[in-house]
């Protein structure tokens, strides 16, 4: 059975500020940031482990994990594997405070 992709509403509203942050310089850069995201999804479908572990110190967060947005490397999808799925936790830039967002989830 192939795993599916589950964004959570918070990874949705990480895209949705992402895209249009990059879309006040150009319109082009927004979609493709939407399309390599995808990508980035498609990817991690195919091969769920390749992120790099995260240790957040939030048990509610065990077995996160990392990988960047090709074409896009400052934006990191941070998500979790289960059987079912490829859960998508949040999706930021790295110039945050990654540890503190992660932390309060």
């Amino acid at each position: 059975m192939k795993r599916r992709v589950h964004k959570s509403p918070q990874a949705l509203d990480d895209l949705a500020e992402q895209g249009a942050f990059i879309g006040r310089d150009s319109l082009d850069a927004e979609i493709r940031f939407y399309d390599a995201a995808e990508a980035a999804f498609d990817r991690l479908v195919e091969m769920p482990l390749i992120g790099v572990r995260v240790e957040t110190g939030t048990a509610a967060l065990t077995g996160l994990r990392r990988w960047r947005i090709p074409g896009f490397e400052n934006h990191l999808i941070f998500y979790r594997v289960t059987e079912e799925a490829i859960e998508v936790i949040r999706v930021l830039h790295g110039a945050r405070d990654i540890e503190s967002i992660l932390s309060g989830e």
